[in-house]
């Protein structure tokens, strides 16, 4: 056996790993389905989705990260764990050290946690490194020059808004507004017009397949099923993309202005070569439709969604790897 080292984008929504040598191994929901009355888990990733808002009332689908943050450490360490085992580590190697990408602005009791929780999974030294500059790197921007690159990314619990010359951060913001929160305003807006209960599932359906946030945007409909708030029966409704558009425009304004205000402390060299190269946005949310285009008309700077935007943030831990002992300045995490 021998030591390899692994980047982790340890995601809101969705969990990343990439293996040193390997590429990219595995992509799974940042879920945990357990059993009540026994503390047994049942399942973990993409098996324990399928499981949100279908259960028995003994089992429950735990979401263990937050906004960013773990919410719950034990359901973490277990995830974490499972994660690293099911990509055949325990044959490859052992004690990995790990590289794992944060929000910009958790706080030391927060990066404690998630430290904590990787060392548990079995890691022998654990890195944190900024999201934001991860996610650039792993879009293919070349962040060590002495230029200036803007970064937008949105995730399932953060939005994390950079600038970064000479590979490190000038200015940054970190938002909990990201791909939740337009799942949640959807349910709510669905919930206030048509009095009609639906689920996460159908809410991230309904976002995926017909929503836009562009003044020109696409124009579509969609049937959904939910509970009705009034007989308690299930009710099928059709929504259309301006309704969504409406339901969202206050989370995508929080983005903008968080945008907008980084993009005024930006040093003025640094932010014509911003106006230069564009902004780039990464992470899942970068797939709302017609966002770059509000974001270019909003920012009067020409706005890029990434190449799979979704797997920057791992992609740029992978490049890491290769400069693990100089790529943070913060001190690897050995031992409680």
């Amino acid at each position: 056996m021998f030591s390899k080292d692994i980047g982790i984008d340890l995601g809101t929504a969705n969990v990343s790993i990439y293996v040193k040598g390997r590429g990219i191994v595995l992509d799974e929901p940042s879920v945990v389905a357990v059993d009540n009355e026994s503390k047994k888990i049942l399942q973990v990733g993409e098996e324990a989705r399928r499981m949100v808002g279908r259960t028995p009332g003994n089992i429950v689908a735990i979401r263990p990260l937050r906004e960013g943050v773990i919410a719950n450490f034990e359901m973490t360490e277990i995830m974490l764990k499972y994660f690293i085992d099911k990509v055949d580590g325990r044959k490859w190697y052992s004690h990995p050290r790990i590289l794992i990408c944060a929000p910009t602005n958790i706080t030391s009791v927060e990066q404690k946690a998630i430290r904590e929780a990787a060392k548990k999974s079995g890691a022998k030294e654990v890195f944190l490194e900024d999201e934001p500059k991860a996610a650039a790197i792993g879009a293919g921007m070349d962040i060590f020059q002495p230029s200036g690159n803007m970064v937008v990314d949105i995730g399932g619990g953060t939005t994390n808004v950079a600038v970064i010359s000479m590979g490190d951060i000038v200015a940054s913001s970190s938002i909990k507004i990201a791909g939740d929160k337009f799942d949640d305003a959807i349910i709510k807006y669905i919930k206030n017009k048509y009095k009609l209960l639906i689920g996460e599932r159908t809410a991230e359906d309904i976002k995926i397949k017909i929503a836009t946030v562009s003044p020109d945007g696409r124009q579509e409909e969609m049937d959904i099923r939910g509970r009705d708030m009034v007989t308690g029966l299930p009710l099928s409704i059709t929504v259309k993309s301006n309704e969504i558009k409406e339901a969202l425009m206050e989370s995508v304004a929080a983005i903008v202005s968080a945008a907008k205000s980084l993009l005024e402390i930006t040093p003025p060299e640094l932010s014509a070569d911003i106006i230069d190269k564009g902004i780039i946005v990464t992470g899942g949310g970068a797939l709302l439709h017609g966002l770059d285009q509000l974001l270019n008309e909003e920012l009067l700077v020409p706005v890029l969604v990434a190449d799979d935007p979704m797997h920057c943030v791992v992609k740029g831990t992978g490049a890491m790897l290769d400069n693990l002992d100089k790529v943070s300045k913060k001190s690897p995490y050995k031992g409680l």
